[in-house]
């Protein structure tokens, strides 16, 4: 579940690799990790090198996909690793060049 966020940030936030797991954007959690410490993920533009870094609504994930780049806003933090349909209300695909 989100955790609660201290005082003076934005609201709860979730670890990233728990988010992208969660969402159904990579396959396994330790993907995720892997994907995060190796610097291949940028959180709001900036690159992290933390699968711990927090994610909170609004934010955008940019991450290498074996069709391509994707960008994904997220919208909702999930609670639990549920269905792909579940899953896909969490986030909203933005696609490049448009």
């Amino acid at each position: 579940m989100a955790d609660s966020a201290p005082a003076g940030n934005h609201g709860p936030s979730l670890r990233i690799d728990k988010f992208l797991w969660f969402a159904r954007l990579a396959k396994s959690r330790s993907m995720a990790q892997k994907m995060a410490e190796d610097g291949h993920i940028r959180l709001n533009g900036r690159r992290i090198e933390r699968a711990h870094s927090p994610v909170r609504a609004g934010d955008l994930i940019t991450f290498p996909h074996p069709s391509g780049v994707r960008v994904v806003r997220v919208v909702q933090l999930p609670g639990r690793r549920g269905p792909a349909p579940e899953a896909q209300t969490c986030y909203e695909e933005l696609k490049l060049g448009n």
